[in-house]
């Protein structure tokens, strides 16, 4: 009776010691709670399961089905001729021969007549343009119309069927974090898709500063230009175009033009032969913190107006030095990357209505879009403009910026023969357009001299130091 009654003893305090501990440690208000305040918090048991990333909640098999029967392998064929050194060292001349040159990307059907979107760089100088379906079926491509800026082009088969092809959504809809798909033929490796998120919008690679990708981190490599960039839909919302990479091989970010601005460019490759380009007339830069501080604002997001180009749609409406955009229509614009994506889907004389800040109030005003061709710029008393088409057609050239008028008195006696004339480069920079040429000029010194490289009304080309 005596060992029954200490073992009983023993029993009831080892469970008075297990019930003090689990109070102490477990119990509403113990260490251990979810309810205990303090710099631990313990997750629920729920906590995290409802992230929708399960393969109920996420199925690429539709999008990317529907998307490969619309993306086509494109073959570039180029031939140059080049000279033997061999011949020429021996017998005076060089024994031209033809070099053939290929090249591979992808191209996205965008109609069921078979009309193609890549990019320029894939069909870059090419005398011939094979395309190969997903069907193994090839044709012969027309090249229909390119926009080099904006790295665009549009291509035409002639097929003996309907054709697949894909739709677009709007970009300006994608959101970062989205899943997409990205489809096309790298390493000619046919209908290869890949799925990744979008990692950012409107990134400015491009030194015009004119571009503005969309950022992915689905894996994109050699081959994969002109290819498809597509939501869970199989709704195209760009066209992969680029990488970053020191090794040429995908590392991590791929880039695509947005949907948006290649539909507005094929548009006006169909109906008008070329790109018809808005220009809302303002230079300047975007703002952060450090711009900011040196120019006295407190807005660290928006695009501040430096100038207001001469007889521009922003000139009209009203638009000054010092004003900052922080809006077009219903898209923020927090970089200039924002403010050049959103006016490159626009044309001349559309109108924009562009937000801005004046003296810390928000304003409103409608803007109507310049005819590029009407953008002008002016250094060192030199006023220059866009060239046209008969311009480029006249002198044999595609690029080049025309003198306009000459105010400058020490070239005062030399103004009709200089007007009228084309500037092909300022220091041995290419002048391309208006501008690339108003970014020469802002990096340059009214003081500094310039060396101009120029083509008069006879065709001849001349350098003059101003």
């Amino acid at each position: 009776m005596k060992k029954f009654s200490s073992l009983f003893l023993v029993s009831l305090l080892s469970g008075a010691i297990t019930l003090g501990t689990y109070k102490l440690l477990f119990d509403s208000n113990g260490y251990f709670s979810n309810n205990k305040s303090g710099l631990v918090t313990v997750a629920s048991e729920n906590y995290g399961r409802t992230v929708g990333l399960s393969a109920e909640t996420v199925d690429f098999t539709e999008a990317a089905d529907k998307t490969i029967h619309t993306v086509v392998h494109v073959k570039n064929v180029s031939r140059k001729s080049i000279s033997n050194p061999i011949l020429e060292y021996f017998y005076g001349y060089g024994g031209q021969q033809q070099q053939e040159q290929i090249g591979t990307g992808s191209g996205v059907i965008i109609s069921e007549d078979g009309y193609i979107v890549t990019n320029n760089h894939v069909i870059k100088d090419a005398t011939e343009i094979e395309i190969t379906l997903n069907n193994k079926k090839s044709y012969t491509a027309k090249l229909i119309g390119t926009d080099s800026k904006m790295d665009i082009a549009l291509l035409k088969i002639n097929a003996d069927e309907k054709l697949p092809y894909t739709v677009f959504a709007n970009s300006d809809s994608v959101k970062v974090g989205e899943w997409v798909l990205a489809v096309g033929n790298p390493y000619n490796l046919t209908s290869t898709v890949t799925a990744g998120i979008v990692s950012a919008k409107a990134r400015n690679l491009d030194t015009s500063g004119i571009q503005s990708f969309i950022q992915t981190d689905a894996a994109v490599n050699p081959g994969n230009s002109g290819g498809a960039l597509v939501n869970t839909r199989g709704e195209l919302i760009g066209i992969n175009t680029m990488i970053s990479s020191t090794t040429g091989s995908y590392v991590g970010y791929s880039f695509a033009i947005p949907s948006n601005n290649a539909r507005k460019i094929i548009e006006d490759l169909m109906e008008f032969g070329n790109v018809q380009r808005g220009v809302l007339g303002v230079e300047g830069g975007e703002l952060n913190a450090i711009a900011s501080k040196e120019l006295g604002v407190t807005q660290t997001q928006g695009f501040y107006i430096n100038k207001v180009s001469k007889n521009s749609g922003a000139e009209k409406a009203g638009l000054q030095k010092g004003d900052i955009i922080i809006q077009l229509d219903e898209q923020k614009v927090a970089t200039f990357a924002d403010l050049s994506g959103y006016i490159n889907t626009k044309r001349p004389n559309d109108k924009v209505q562009v937000t801005f800040i004046r003296d810390g109030k928000n304003k409103t005003a409608p803007v109507t879009l310049s005819k590029n061709e009407f953008f002008t710029t002016e250094f060192k008393g030199i006023e220059v403009e866009n060239i046209d088409a008969a311009d480029k057609k006249a002198f044999k050239i595609d690029y080049g910026v025309k003198i306009k008028s000459i105010n400058n008195e020490n070239l005062e006696q030399y103004a009709e023969e200089l007007k009228g004339n084309i500037i092909l480069s300022i220091d041995n920079v290419k002048a391309s357009n208006i501008e690339a040429v108003s970014k020469i000029f802002k990096n340059r010194d009214e003081k500094q001299s310039m060396r101009i490289e120029m083509i008069n009304k006879n065709g001849e080309i001349f350098r003059i130091i101003i």
